[in-house]
């Protein structure tokens, strides 16, 4: 089990550690926000006790950084339940940053496009979630100081704060999608069938992580937010093969964009 204290311990004793007032994650290909701040980062393989991202996109760092007055905490990568991870450290980033003394967790993934009227290089405000990953991270002993036994999650994604996020697309020139993001563990893309059934649901997009982050951040009381970059068509909405591959190209396709909404959004955002 991941020693969450030793973890805080470490992070606290760096040179660049800021107590942060926003945590970012960032998502597959969507890495490139926290470029140019090396010097104000740490590598997670620096820090004993942290674990290690094992897919392709996901940097590995923690970068702090400062928009409009707020000071940021950037995660440069995280943790999937698909490889072989268990939900502790899955949710690890949420658990730290709110005891760091955090105020808003904003989330950011690749995800494959469910709504038909969506298309790769789409940015979709999430609004919502459907949990399908067949479990929950706070299944087993309540931790009493972090949160209540039964969260609320009636407004899981803060709705002000995706206003401010769909506002800032606008003024950048890009028109944000707004949906549901449904999370299933993967490895393995969804079948046509799989996605059919998703739609019937009410999901725009889906993807493999993020969830069980944004429930662990609201059972500690963080406000959260979100965006996922379209960065392909699901099975049966396209006849094209999905690969990894695709997810990267199209998150360095975006990246102006993206950079832009998120910066625009940390210099305005006042938590």
């Amino acid at each position: 089990m991941i020693n969450d204290k030793r973890i805080l311990e470490k992070l606290r004793e760096e040179p660049c550690y800021k107590s942060p007032d926003i945590a970012v994650v960032l998502g597959s290909g969507l890495g490139s926000l926290a470029d140019g701040n090396d010097s104000q980062s740490i590598s997670y393989s620096g820090i004993s006790g942290f674990p290690q991202p094992t897919v392709a996109g996901h940097g590995g760092k923690i970068v702090f950084a400062e928009f409009g007055g707020n000071n940021i905490m950037m995660f440069q990568g995280r943790f999937h339940f698909y490889e072989g991870y268990a939900m502790d450290v899955v949710t690890l980033f949420p658990r730290l940053v709110a005891a760091l003394g955090a105020k808003l967790y904003l989330v950011t993934n690749a995800a494959g496009g469910v709504n038909k009227e969506f298309h790769p290089g789409d940015l979709m405000v999430i609004s919502d979630h459907l949990n399908l990953m067949g479990t929950n991270p706070l299944i087993g002993k309540n931790r009493d100081e972090m949160g209540p036994r039964f969260p609320d999650m009636t407004h899981a994604y803060d709705p002000e704060f995706s206003q401010l996020l769909t506002e800032c697309g606008r003024d950048a020139g890009v028109e944000m999608k707004k949906g549901v993001y449904a999370a299933l563990t993967g490895p393995s893309y969804e079948t046509p069938a799989e996605i059919r059934m998703l739609r019937t649901m009410g999901a725009d997009a889906i993807g493999m992580s993020t969830v069980p982050e944004v429930i662990t951040a609201r059972h500690a009381g963080l406000k959260v937010c979100g965006v996922s970059c379209i960065t392909n068509l699901a099975a049966g909405v396209t006849d094209q093969p999905l690969s990894h591959a695709e997810v990267l190209e199209t998150g360095e396709r975006v990246k102006y964009d993206f950079i832009k909404i998120i910066s625009s959004f940390l210099e305005k955002v006042s938590v």
